[in-house]
């Protein structure tokens, strides 16, 4: 039996043994808690609800789009109170950077796909590489899961309208202003091409499909998996010239604690700091270590921004940046969406609508501590934007009603608002040119 296993075995023989509970943050030892020790007692669980609990090894991310949502969340976070319990060294999984998918858009649109360990030589393939923003978006989960890969695609397609002028997906002429005709032409297939360079370079680095099953997902190492990526972006800055404030990394799932690692370790390289790390959702961290601080955090970057869609279930309702965005509140009840997976991918959703040209500021949130102070209206300060145009000067918690049907109106009657996912259908161009990615 792996060890998590072994754990779990002797966990439930000891709660038969004592019947004993311990509360939802869980105790280290008598007078230690991991997380918040000053909760209610109906707040506390019992060693018996964990009992029954699944071997990682029955647990799949085709399992998890498969379970009703409530059940999976309620999984979720057991098998996360669980670990906390665990003392024992866990085997942890480090994919190797050459075999990590990822792709290089140019400043002329032309795709690199190329292996991690390769991303400096890559990046040197164009000449203009890092003379202006480069966006570097880290996937969370396999690509192969269907609300995954069009949240990425979602997300990809949106910087790419911004980056090369690529016309929207949708006719929505009625709300935002058509893109100038001297700023396309078309192909031979009839589709529409930018016709100028972009001021910007993305790459995509998918971290996600490297994780082959939930084992891997749940064990990540991403102490060493951030490390050697904060390696690998030092060398963007010292080999390829890319300064450090032009650098924006992007995280999702796991990935965003994996991101924070990164940065750390690129300051501890270069004596700089990333301009900017985006969490979106950051998972639940089932493996970490006490001397160190785990996963993503404020300081990982000038400015760390982040947006929670999936608290207490696949995500995590710790604060991890300057500024935390709560959609729906930082104790949403989950709904609107299948599974999990689909809405721990909301967050991504969220972000690339903000990445289209004129809906920088479509998701306006206010300072709150909780939704009811937010339903209220008891919030304070002043309105502010989620997204890609978040002010950097802020700081704190933010919350902001969704609906779920529509990610642009919440006031909207349910049956005359058009489903969000239909807003980033890729087109038939973004998706040639990502043939071998997504």
């Amino acid at each position: 039996m792996n060890s998590l296993r072994t754990v779990w075995f002797l966990i439930g023989a000891l709660t038969f043994a004592c019947a004993v509970s311990v509360p939802r943050s869980l105790q280290l030892s008598s007078d230690k808690y991991l997380l918040d020790n000053n909760l209610k007692s109906a707040e506390w669980i019992s060693l018996l609800e964990l009992e029954p609990l699944p071997s990682l090894d029955k647990i799949s991310f085709k399992k998890l789009e498969e379970m009703p949502l409530k059940e999976a969340a309620e999984m979720l976070n057991k098998l996360y109170h669980l670990s906390k319990i665990n003392h024992r060294p866990v085997d942890t999984y480090t994919p190797n950077t050459s075999d990590i998918d990822a792709l290089l858009t140019t400043t002329t649109n032309k795709k690199i796909n190329f292996k991690l360990s390769q991303v400096v030589q890559a990046a040197m393939k164009d000449s203009d590489f890092g003379k202006q923003v480069v966006t570097i978006f880290i996937t969370g989960l396999p690509k192969d899961l269907k609300a995954v890969k069009e949240a990425n695609s979602e997300l990809i397609e949106a910087y790419m309208q911004r980056y090369y002028k690529l016309p929207l997906s949708l006719n929505l002429n009625q709300t935002y202003k058509a893109m100038s005709s001297e700023e396309m032409s078309s192909d031979n297939s009839g589709e529409l091409t930018a016709t100028k360079k972009s001021n910007a370079n993305m790459i995509v680095i998918d971290l996600g499909s490297a994780m082959r099953n939930f084992k891997e997902w749940i064990t990540l190492d991403i102490e060493e998996m951030g490390i050697n990526l904060g390696n690998l972006l030092a060398e963007l800055t010292d080999k390829a010239e890319v300064p450090q404030e032009l650098i924006h990394v992007i995280g999702q799932g796991v990935a965003a604690h994996v991101a924070g690692v990164a940065g750390r370790q690129y300051s501890r390289v270069t004596g700089h700091r990333l301009r900017r790390i985006t969490g979106l959702d950051p998972s639940q961290l089932f493996v970490s270590n006490k001397n160190l601080l785990n996963g993503l955090a404020r300081g990982d970057a000038d400015f760390v921004d982040v947006i929670h869609s999936s608290s207490y279930s696949m995500g995590t309702v710790m604060r991890c940046g300057d500024v935390d965005f709560y959609p729906n509140g930082p104790n949403q009840v989950l709904s609107g969406s299948k599974n999990v997976i689909e809405t721990s991918m909301l967050a991504t959703c969220y972000f690339a609508d903000t990445v289209l040209p004129l809906m920088e500021h479509v998701f306006p949130a206010v300072a709150a501590t909780s939704w009811k102070e937010y339903k209220n209206k008891n919030g304070y300060g002043k309105r502010v934007f989620m997204g890609l145009s978040t002010d950097f000067d802020l700081k704190g918690d933010y919350i902001l009603e969704v609906n779920m049907k529509s990610t642009y109106d919440p006031n909207t009657p349910l049956d005359k608002q058009m489903d969000y996912r239909s807003m980033h259908k890729p087109r038939k161009i973004v998706d040639e040119q990502l043939t071998r990615m997504y």
